[in-house]
Parts: structure tokens; sequence; C-alpha cells
């Protein structure tokens, strides 16, 4: 059996494609949902309108400090490999619950597959590149989505008959979702938007919003984009930002504040804007496959592909800087190729798990 840890909803559609292609070739797996930004109840509804079979198990470990949620993942991880037993424990990206999986299935002898391996942002302050390297140097199958990613495993020494460069299932997931949203959504004539007569903005990251400086960065940023292009600036507003926003007393100007948007919705939001800002990078990905130019909100990237291709550039949080590379972006053809593959991840990734097993 091969077991696939998830906790947050990024890896719940990174991981859609891996679960679809298990699907239909009938392979043995489960899901295991640790629960770790959002409560199992509230996740149902993202599997249902992802078309995905409800996990096997909750473990519903909530929010906590790092030491605290880490290790409740992976008791409670330990407990099912125990209870179940699999062949292959799969885990996808950067979180606390990759690093938890990784290393209770690893402490259990069962083979780790790091799905979205080397990425680096050569920032060790960011306890998402903590999570990532240790899960790489653990793991036995390192699914590296880019030669650059390959590149990073290399040089860090992780031996080369480990690494399968399989594109990121990302390319799966949008390709898979996006004729899903557009069965199901109608997100642009339901917010008055016209296509690509908008811009969508999203900012979480604890180094932008815990601190007022850069938070106010930000949104002094928006407000001189929406200026400079009369293009209003839809802003899904996480909890943590819209928290930090009351906390600090900001008023932002010029961005139209709004409810966080289930995924098909912001697919749908992302795919028909006039350009993307972000600190997520995830939306750096989607937005280079989609060809939506993006600037990102942040001074480093572990996708450097999208800068490299012409599809992002990095602003940081000083206003001018956004203003500058908002107008630069704006200016771009959409004619870069995506470096991220061909859409068929998820079945080079259980082809590597199932040949193990034979």
């Amino acid at each position: 059996m091969i077991t696939l840890v998830l906790g947050t909803r990024p890896e719940i559609i990174k991981f859609s494609p891996v679960i679809r292609a298990a699907e239909a070739a009938a392979i043995d797996y489960c899901v295991i949902h640790t629960g770790q930004h959002y409560s199992f109840e509230m996740d149902q509804v993202f599997f249902a309108e992802l078309n995905l079979p409800a996990p096997a198990f909750n473990l519903d470990v909530g929010s906590g400090t790092h030491a605290v949620q880490t290790g409740a993942i992976m008791a409670g991880v330990e407990r099912v490999l125990l209870e179940q037993g699999s062949s292959e424990v799969l885990v996808q990206g950067d979180t606390n619950t990759v690093l938890a999986g990784a290393l209770a299935a690893k402490k259990l002898q069962i083979r780790v597959g790091h799905v979205e391996a080397g990425l680096r942002s050569f920032d060790r302050r960011m306890p998402e590149e903590i999570n990532r390297v240790v899960a790489d140097h653990i793991a036995d199958h390192l699914f590296a989505p880019t030669e650059t990613s390959r590149s990073n495993l290399l040089a860090e020494g992780i031996a080369d008959e480990k690494i399968t460069v399989t594109g990121n299932t990302i390319v799966d997931a949008l390709y898979q979702n996006r004729r899903i949203a557009e069965e199901k959504c109608s997100t642009l004539q339901a917010m008055g938007l016209k296509k690509r007569e908008y811009l969508l903005a999203t900012v979480h990251r604890a180094e932008n919003v815990d601190t007022r400086e850069r938070l106010t960065g930000v949104l002094k940023g928006l407000a001189r984009v929406h200026t400079d292009t009369g293009l209003p600036v839809i802003v899904p507003v996480h909890p943590r930002t819209a928290k930090m926003i009351t906390q600090f007393n900001l008023d932002p100007e010029g961005v139209e504040l709004v409810p966080p948007q289930g995924f098909l919705a912001f697919l749908q939001l992302e795919a028909e804007a006039a350009l993307v800002l972000t600190d997520s990078g995830g939306v750096q990905e989607e937005t280079c496959i989609l060809k939506v130019p993006c600037v990102t909100l942040r001074e480093n990237t572990e996708r450097p592909e999208t800068i490299a291709v012409g599809a992002n550039l990095l602003a940081g949080t000083d206003p001018a800087r956004i203003q500058q590379a908002a107008t630069e972006m704006l200016g771009r053809d959409r004619d870069w190729i995506n470096p991220f593959g061909d859409g068929k991840a998820g079945e080079r990734i259980l082809r590597v798990c199932t040949a193990e097993q034979q």
C-alpha cells in the first residue's frame, strides 16, 4: 500500500493528480489528513469540490508551535502506519506535515517519497526550507519537478539514482481542475469582473504579514499599482493577514478585500487576471503555467524557473519596487515556455513507487 500524507490545501491540490492516477490504475493507497491548517470537516468540502475520495484517516492536529504541531503529526502518522502498514509514504512540499510524515515513516523503516523534492530558497530562516531539506535527505525517492531541482539535490550529495525528474504535479492539477472549475464555477461573473481587466493579489507569509513595515509596504505597493493601471486589485484575505491588518490598525486603500476563495474559484481568478502579485510559491508556479504575469512580494524564491523563463519578477515589499515590477510585467508578452512539465507527473511518481513493490 502507498500512503499519502497531507495536511494543507496546497498539498491536496498537488496530490490530486496522484490520487486520480492511483484510482485509475487500481493501485492500493490511502490518504492520511493531518489537519495542519484546516479542520477535516472544512476540508471535506474541498475534497468534494475536486471530485476526490475522502481521506481514510483524520488526525485533526490543528495549529500550534512548530514543535508541538510536528510532534503531534508524527505521533498520529506513526499510529496509522503501525495499524495499517505501508510500502511507501509519499509527502509533498515543505510543510510541517511533510517533515513529520517523512520522519515517522523513516523511523519505521518504510520507504519515503518526497514529491516536489529539491526546491531551495537558500534561506534557512524560512521554516519551509528546513522542512524540505530534511525531507530530501531522508527520502528514498526524490521526485524533482525540474532539472534545476535535481541539480540542487546532486549538489548536496544526494545519490543520482534516488532522483527522478517527473515534472510538477501542479501542471497535472491545473489541467485537470480547470476543467472542473469551468463546469462548477462562474467566479468572474459573480464578482462583476472582466477578463484581464483586474489584478489579483495574495499575501500570507509570516515574514510579510507579521511585520507592520512589510505589510504596510505591500498594501501601499498594491495601491500604487491600482493608481497606475486604473484596474481593481482583488485581494482574497488570508485569515492571518486579516488579523494583522486589524492589529496594526491599517486602512488598505486602492484594493478590494474579499473573503478567501475556494480553489476552483481562485483558479478562475488567476487564469483570467491581467497580473498576479503574491508571496506564495505555489501561486508563482500556477501563474507561470497559466501564462499570467506574476510579481513576487519576496526577496527570494524557491521557484527560480519562473524568473528564468520571464514569467515572474521579485519585488520584495518596497512600494516603489512593487510598482516598477508590476509595470514591467504588464508590458511583457505571455510567450514563455512552461518549465514544470507536461501534466503527467502523477503517473510517473506512481510508476516509480509501484516498481519498487514488484
